[in-house]
């Protein structure tokens, strides 16, 4: 009969890992890393949120007040007026003009004075339109000197968030089930893991840019919208004064999952901003920079030196050339 190595090592083998499948395994004890999360803030009904209506979310910054103004004291009465007065118009004359009224046709071909109206009205309604926009673009893309530069990520389907000015640490920000939602007490498809945060009262530049697909990065109650392109970088800004949580959204077409890329600022206040990025700091092994402006200590006075005795003070004298 022929046997097979193989087959006359299998007992062996078999009776070796019977073996250590019985040895006892000694428990990995593993030293959990804490992670810098604040005291999450509860969001505020109404404020940084969709709530269901047609108006434009409460608007949370200055430039944001300026457009909340434009639309609804510039923007909305030019449209109403002009659905009105065009519905009127329409309505007369298919009344006036009507077959039954008119049943010779008129062979005018054109009206110089309509003509003329319907150019220049239009044309004035641009310009009113035209200085209050110019005036708000301004203030949106000419942002003053930022005290806090955070550079905005998109990828397919979440953010990721890194801040130079303080070490260059960075995070994912991935959006929270329903059942995670439910637990921390927020609303579903808009709060995530790891929020972006940011001082009260800062000036805050955001640079985004994208890994992969063209992203948008948006921020309804601060009216702030901007691509995150690959390859490419772009600016944007905010600054708000009141503290709390805001939800925004990637508001471009970035694939499948586009609806759940959501985007959660968290607003808090100097001091526990300020703890947060050192504890963050200290997570990520990045020792915290010295304030350039930081009080410098008082210059030690040098020791005066020895005083030299009479009769070395001689012999040097003596020693040192004459001097001619």
């Amino acid at each position: 009969m022929i046997f097979s190595a193989g087959a006359l090592g299998a007992p062996a083998i078999t009776s070796a890992q019977e073996a250590v499948a019985a040895a006892p395994v000694a428990p990995v004890v593993t030293t959990a890393v804490p992670a810098a999360v604040p005291a999450l803030m509860a969001p505020t009904p109404g404020i940084g949120q969709p709530s269901g209506g047609w108006n434009l979310q409460q608007p949370m910054t200055d430039y944001a007040v300026e457009a909340n103004n434009m639309v609804y004291n510039v923007l909305n009465p030019v449209m109403f007026g002009v659905a009105v007065f065009v519905l009127i118009l329409l309505a007369w004359t298919m009344f006036r003009y009507r077959a039954a009224a008119n049943p010779v046709p008129s062979k005018n071909s054109h009206n110089t004075t309509i003509e003329v109206i319907w150019t220049v009205v239009p044309a004035l309604i641009l310009v009113v339109i035209a200085f209050p926009s110019f005036r708000l673009l301004a203030n949106q893309y000419d942002p003053p000197k930022a005290d806090i530069t955070i550079k905005a990520t998109g990828h397919q389907w979440y953010w990721e968030y890194e801040y130079p000015d303080q070490g260059g640490f960075t995070f994912d920000s991935v959006m929270l089930t329903n059942e995670e939602a439910a637990q921390r007490g927020t609303p579903k498809l808009l709060d995530v893991d790891n929020r972006l945060v940011v001082p009260v009262g800062a000036t805050v530049k955001v640079l985004t840019t994208s890994a992969d697909v063209i992203h948008s990065f948006a921020m309804p109650a601060f009216y702030m919208k901007m691509d995150a392109v690959p390859g490419r970088i772009n600016e944007t800004w905010f600054k708000t004064d009141r503290p709390g949580v805001y939800f925004g959204q990637c508001s471009e077409l970035c694939g499948t999952k586009h609806g759940y890329m959501p985007i959660a600022i968290e607003v808090l206040p100097r001091a526990q901003y300020d703890a947060w990025i050192a504890a963050k700091q200290k997570e990520n092994g990045i020792e915290p920079k010295q304030a350039a402006d930081a009080p410098v200590d008082a210059a030690v006075p040098a020791a005066a030196p020895a005083p030299i005795p009479v009769a070395d003070a001689a012999a040097a004298d003596a020693a040192a050339p004459a001097v001619q």
